[in-house]
């Protein structure tokens, strides 16, 4: 029997920011490595996006604001980490 397989899936993420600010993206997908993804605000109005393809799985994240960590304002899934904060949670369906 043949298994199809898995398709990664194309993920945006996005966050309202000041204009003009650095935002990065960091998650247990690209090892917690802010300068792996920085986002862009491509219409100048503080709304920052990035793409990226993940396969299925359930995954944390955080955004870097002008170096601040923070949650997801718009997702309400978040998970302690072992440090005493909280990261934001992002479940791909397979």
């Amino acid at each position: 029997m043949n298994k199809k397989p898995v398709k990664n899936r194309r993920v945006t993420f996005t966050v309202q920011a000041d204009p003009g600010s650095t935002v990065y993206l960091a998650g247990s997908f690209n090892d917690w490595n802010p300068q792996k993804k920085k986002m862009t605000d491509k219409k100048g109005n503080g709304t920052f996006t990035a793409c990226l393809l993940l396969p299925p799985g359930s995954y944390e994240y955080k955004f870097v604001i002008n170096g601040t960590w923070c949650v997801d304002p718009a997702n309400c899934e978040w998970s302690q980490n072992d440090l005493g904060t909280l990261n934001s949670l992002l479940t791909i369906e397979v």
